[in-house]
């Protein structure tokens, strides 16, 4: 016996990557239904090999459906997530307006599944924002061995996630370079994102830190452990797919980096991929499509007492959105429903 499931806002890049990644990873479905806003009614999206037309999130009645992925949007969610989840569908929401709510666990299923069963409070889980999701899967082995003090993190952020306008500034900006006839305008992005990159995600916060790098901090807390200081510098860079990230971390013990890595091959999601060598590395072109999270350039971090730096990647439309509210999903019937 398998779920009723719902995905709201299937025709946006992250709905239609949850649609590809619940057929690739056979979650079991008895039913699907694919909503979207109105102006994107009847159009055509992919499950599996099955095409099946969207219907309006406005009308929809989700009585009687298990549970809802949504990635339509705060503004959108603060409408429908609580008419769906009052009518008994556990929504599983990948925008940032749950995520720091007390009485919504906001879920990393390598770093706190248990955390799963805090959702009966509002019928909702939160997904992280896809720069924590990648990151805390790195962390919380390493934390459970030596106890993290400190995270220094720099963010090397692909436009899609900004969505799909960003790819196609990135595209239009691209051309225009080399043919100077292409007439582009600036929509998304403050300054050009084509060969540049934008010290800027989010917006500005009194201290100076944009939102961005605020839920870093924030979500990092909420996920691994409330006592661990991060900083954070979040950087939009001219890639189209996948996340990178420059991780310092400093330590309560000292953990070796011969160690560190043996413990990350060993943990789930991650794929350690660290040679000394020319190529020995993983870049996020080579991310993309790939359910793990890539660890490379593990190194002590001479400058702290007990310090370890890292380079991490992963594809933000997966393991940063949609593949983990698919995990979590995976994580809810499996650990709560209890029908597949």
């Amino acid at each position: 016996m398998g779920y009723r499931v719902v995905v709201a806002g299937a025709t946006g890049n992250v709905g239609r990557e949850m649609l590809n990644i619940l057929a690739e990873r056979q979650f079991p479905v008895d039913e699907i239904a694919a909503l979207a806003s109105r102006r994107s009614l009847g159009t055509e999206v992919t499950f599996g090999d099955k095409t099946i037309k969207t219907q309006d999130i406005e009308q929809f009645d989700f009585s009687g459906w298990d549970m809802a992925l949504f990635a339509i949007g705060s503004d959108a969610t603060k409408k429908y997530a609580p008419i769906a989840a009052k009518a008994g569908c556990v929504v599983i929401d990948n925008s940032s307006l749950y995520r720091y709510d007390p009485d919504v666990p906001l879920i990393v299923p390598e770093c706190n599944a248990d955390a799963i069963h805090g959702y009966s409070k509002k019928n909702i889980i939160a997904n992280p924002n896809c720069s924590t999701a990648q990151m805390v899967v790195a962390l919380k082995p390493l934390h459970d061995r030596a106890t993290i003090k400190r995270v220094v993190v720099s963010t090397y952020q692909s436009v899609s996630g900004s969505g799909k306008a960003a790819i196609d500034e990135l595209w239009d900006q691209t051309k225009a370079v080399y043919n100077p006839t292409d007439d582009y305008q600036r929509k998304v992005y403050t300054k050009d994102i084509a060969f540049n990159v934008i010290p800027h995600i989010d917006v500005f916060m009194e201290d100076g830190s944009t939102k961005e790098e605020w839920k870093m901090v924030a979500e990092t807390k909420k996920i691994v452990d409330p006592a661990i200081k991060v900083t954070a510098t979040c950087v939009r860079v001219p890639v189209f797919v996948g996340h990178s990230e420059s991780i310092n971390i400093e330590f309560e013990d000292f953990l070796d980096e011969d160690e560190a890595r043996d413990i990350l091959r060993e943990a789930p999601g991650i794929m350690v991929i660290d040679k000394r060598e020319d190529g020995g590395y993983v870049t996020p072109k080579e991310c993309v499509g790939d359910f793990a999270t890539f660890i490379s350039r593990i190194r002590q971090d001479s400058t702290v007492e007990n310090g370890l730096n890292l380079w991490c990647v992963s594809d933000n439309l997966r393991k940063g959105a949609a593949l983990n509210a698919v995990q979590i999903a995976e994580t809810l019937g499996r650990e709560v429903l209890k029908k597949g």
